[in-house]
């Protein structure tokens, strides 16, 4: 089975392309096909105007047409498309979402913070891991951060923050925001035993890259704040040489990898995995579930 997922951020949008077959003991294996990412950068608008600009619009429109065109040659019949906090935060939003499906039949659905964790927390990464931990879910996007915590198998509270990238960048996270998450994760995590970070999101995911370690290796906090530092000496064209960033990438990964440092402070974890997952897999995921369902109704 084929199915497909676009994920509408407020740095990028990404189409996820994944089968899905059969493996030992009726289990489910899916394995990537195709991810493909254009940096549409929508929260540099709504962030700072509130709403979507025309030319933005437009080149949310040619993303969603080729899109559909890659859909069509990969034979793809099953589709999940979302949008998240830019989207949600857009005056003009509801307008946007009819033009879409009106030029290309695309539905796109404008998914709460809540669900977005939600969704993320789809991937079922940790379940794989040692069952005697406690795991915290932490997603970093250009609007909003997405917080998962469960402790021995058990689901403790799923959480969404608007502190992203972009939102740092233009200087739109004031400190009773930063205080608002700090209690929470303090107040949420305390009491449950020994706690570890796993990290989605484009920019952990860059830095597990640079970072060069092996597969299924965490990455431990002093490390982060080395980053940190080391990126944060460097100015944009700088880090785009050093370390052969895209521009979009480049300024976006200092606020990611503060935001990261900061979750991990207050939960006490001294060590996140990386494991490559993000919204468009937990979209997956989703829908293979929806799928599954409907078949077994039938």
């Amino acid at each position: 089975m084929r199915l497909a997922a676009i994920d509408i951020g407020s740095n990028a949008a990404r189409l996820l392309i994944t089968d899905v077959i059969s493996g030992p003991q009726g289990t489910s294996e899916f394995i990537k096909t195709a991810l493909v990412r254009v940096p549409l950068r929508l929260g540099f608008d709504v962030f700072d105007k509130g709403e979507i600009s025309a030319g933005k619009v437009e080149k949310i429109i040619k993303t969603i047409k080729s899109y559909k065109l890659l859909l069509d040659v990969y034979e793809v019949k099953h589709l999940k498309a979302c949008a998240t906090s830019a989207m949600r935060d857009a005056a003009n939003s509801a307008e946007i979402i009819k033009k879409v499906k009106t030029e290309t039949g695309i539905d796109i659905e404008i998914i709460s913070g809540d669900s977005e964790a939600s969704l993320i927390y789809e991937n079922h990464v940790a379940e794989s891991m040692t069952r005697d931990e406690s795991y915290l879910y932490v997603d970093v996007g250009g609007g909003s951060t997405e917080l998962t915590f469960f402790s021995d198998g058990r689901l403790i509270f799923k959480k969404s923050f608007n502190i992203g990238t972009i939102r740092l960048l233009k200087n739109q996270v004031n400190e009773a925001a930063w205080d608002e998450m700090k209690e929470f994760i303090r107040s949420k995590t305390k009491g449950y035993h020994h706690v570890t970070a796993i990290g989605s999101g484009g920019n952990i995911n860059k830095i597990f890259s640079i970072s060069k370690r092996k597969d299924g290796k965490p990455l431990s906090l002093e490390l982060l704040r080395d980053y940190y530092k080391e990126f944060s000496n460097l100015s944009l064209p700088q880090r785009i040489s050093l370390h052969k960033l895209r521009e979009d990438r480049a300024d976006v990964i200092v606020p990611a990898l503060l935001i990261y440092i900061n979750v991990m402070r207050w939960a006490d974890a001294e060590e996140i995995f990386v494991p490559k997952i993000g919204l468009a897999d937990g979209l997956i995921h989703n829908l293979y579930e929806e799928i599954r369902l409907k078949e077994i109704e039938i």
